[in-house]
């Protein structure tokens, strides 16, 4: 005969640990009103639930018109540490599409978000930056970051995070630089970089070889690459096991060779043999910013005695599946047989 029993475990598919989403429209105007809430497991389940749909763009734009980034501001300075770092997660997930930047940018999320860069929770640091990765991929994020003072504290945090921290935080400097480099400069940007291309981790000789680049662009970085002797470090770089390191230290050298200064550090360190040899590489950016390089050292004598040599491989990347490349052969033709 069947009995009725009642089971003592807890329904299939439930989260305990996350609060039941309301139905449609009502889901996202619940959870902001739960962030709210006084009782803390009750601001910790809405943060749960956010995680999850914050991963659906459409989400994103209804809890901004809901008034979600203003609670999640708030909840930075909550004293409990799951709160502050689910709510850096659910702020990290939302700058990984545009209209979740755009929404930083609207509510100044940023200024917020920068007390965290200290705290005491790794994950919460973690957090942080790549929410401020993410929103540095967009010119205006990045512009943003800048403004707001930031980047004295990223390039001193290069020296002090953990590997995993740094390699963020390189993606994120990589960026801003692109926009404004003065800061950096002024904070030793160049030495701690310079530090960080002879690390064991391929990541961070990567992530460093590609923010030089941005930070060599400017003339006073151009001058500083070559009066911290980063040049001979690029040039041994041109030889690393990672093809990407190589395409980056290559990118470094094609800007920091634009003085005559750093022409001569470069000819100095022998780099005209290993720029060649990647004009072989499997990466059109390796060959491309090998070409360029290669173009600036032609503008001195001695390069271009030594490249007159060499003009039949320039010929042959004429032919280079990538047209940037074909163009950049063209013109190191014309630089290596220019004769006065």
């Amino acid at each position: 005969m069947a009995h009725t029993r009642i089971s003592l475990y807890q329904p299939p598919d439930i989260n305990p640990t996350q609060a039941a989403i309301a139905y449609g429209c009502r889901a996202l105007p619940k959870l902001n009103e739960e962030l709210q809430s006084e009782d803390l497991l009750t601001r910790q389940k809405a943060l749960m639930a956010l995680c999850d749909l914050m991963h659906d763009p459409e989400h994103i734009y209804v809890a901004i018109k809901t008034g979600c980034l203003e609670n999640l501001r708030a909840l930075l300075k909550d004293p409990n540490h799951l709160v502050r770092i689910k709510a850096t997660e659910v702020l990290s997930i939302m700058a990984a599409h545009n209209v979740g930047r755009e929404g930083f940018l609207e509510h100044d999320i940023i200024a917020a978000l920068s007390f965290l860069l200290n705290d005491s929770q790794m994950a919460c640091r973690v957090n942080t930056h790549l929410a401020f990765k993410h929103l540095a991929q967009l010119p205006s994020g990045a512009l943003g970051i800048v403004n707001s003072g930031l980047i004295p504290s990223l390039v001193w945090q290069l020296h002090t995070e953990q590997e995993n921290v740094q390699e963020i935080l390189l993606d994120t400097l990589a960026a801003c630089l692109l926009e404004d480099a003065s800061e950096a400069l002024a904070s030793r940007a160049v030495p701690f970089l310079k530090e960080m291309l002879l690390s064991n981790n391929d990541n961070i000789r990567t992530r460093a070889a590609s923010t030089l680049t941005a930070v060599s662009i400017p003339l006073e970085g151009k001058k500083q690459v070559c009066q911290y002797d980063v040049i001979p470090i690029l040039v041994h770089l041109l030889k690393d096991p990672v093809e990407k390191v190589q395409a980056n230290a290559a990118g470094a050298l094609m800007y920091a060779t634009v003085t005559t200064e750093g022409k001569y550090a470069a000819l100095d360190a022998e780099a005209i043999r290993p720029l060649l040899n990647l004009l072989s590489s499997s990466l059109i950016k390796a060959r491309l910013n090998a070409i360029k390089a290669l173009t600036m050292l032609a503008e001195a004598p001695e390069g271009r005695k030594f490249l007159q040599a060499q003009v039949p491989i320039f010929r042959a990347l004429q032919m280079d599946p990538s047209e940037a490349v074909q163009r950049a052969a063209q013109v190191a033709i014309k630089v290596i047989e220019w004769k006065p």
